[in-house]
């Protein structure tokens, strides 16, 4: 009787090792269908990002401004300018089709936890670059303002104008790149905490 008894625990304990198996790969599979979607709709958001701002350029050009302020040389700079950006925004988004196509395809664990982190890095450089490039974008503009429009420099012919002038360009500059901060927390964090959730679920399997 106590050897059918032992031999029945043996046959328990290794029903049980195989259960947790099935349920680890099952679980890693639920992680990493949902972390393939999550970076999914990163590189989808991305992509109307620049369509949005392609949009919005196309209905605000700057070179009618120039033309008017007879400062037409600056039409070429501010081209390369574009071109440099849209270089740079299509290097990331290649990264996020990269991580994307990495991520879809099933890999170990330990693949998979590297590829979240990668991603989770390669968004919020993009986020920095695009509050940089905000930032740089509109200081260029009101340094352009105040350079080359007649009416600007007689307003700062009067006293404590520049200074007030100054003043209001930080805080424009401050509350924009703030928004747009807010912004991306909002979109990028929402999906970047969710990847980092998941993160946590693989180390778990991962021990």
């Amino acid at each position: 009787m106590m050897e059918e008894l032992d031999l029945l625990k043996k046959d328990w304990k290794k029903n049980e090792n195989s259960f947790d198996q099935i349920s680890e790969v099952d679980i890693y599979k639920m992680i990493h269908k949902k972390s393939s979607s999550i970076v999914k709709w990163i590189l989808i958001i991305s992509i109307l990002e620049v369509l949005l701002w392609t949009g919005i350029s196309v209905f605000y050009n700057s070179d009618d401004y120039l033309i008017k302020t007879h400062n037409e040389y600056l039409i070429e700079y501010f081209k390369y300018l574009t071109y440099f950006n849209y270089a740079v925004i299509a290097v990331f988004i290649y990264n996020f089709y990269k991580n994307y196509k990495a991520i879809s395809t099933i890999t170990s664990t330990k693949q998979l936890m590297k590829d979240i982190l990668k991603t989770r890095k390669t968004v919020k450089y993009y986020v920095w670059y695009n509050l940089g490039m905000m930032a740089i974008s509109m200081v260029i503009g009101f340094v352009l303002v105040f350079s080359v429009d007649p009416k600007m420099h007689q307003l700062m012919s009067k006293s404590n104008a520049l200074l007030l002038m100054i003043l209001f360009c930080v805080v424009c500059i401050a509350f924009f790149v703030g928004l747009f901060w807010l912004f991306y927390r909002l979109i990028y964090g929402i999906l970047l905490r969710r990847l980092h959730r998941n993160y946590n679920e693989l180390k778990k399997i991962d021990l």
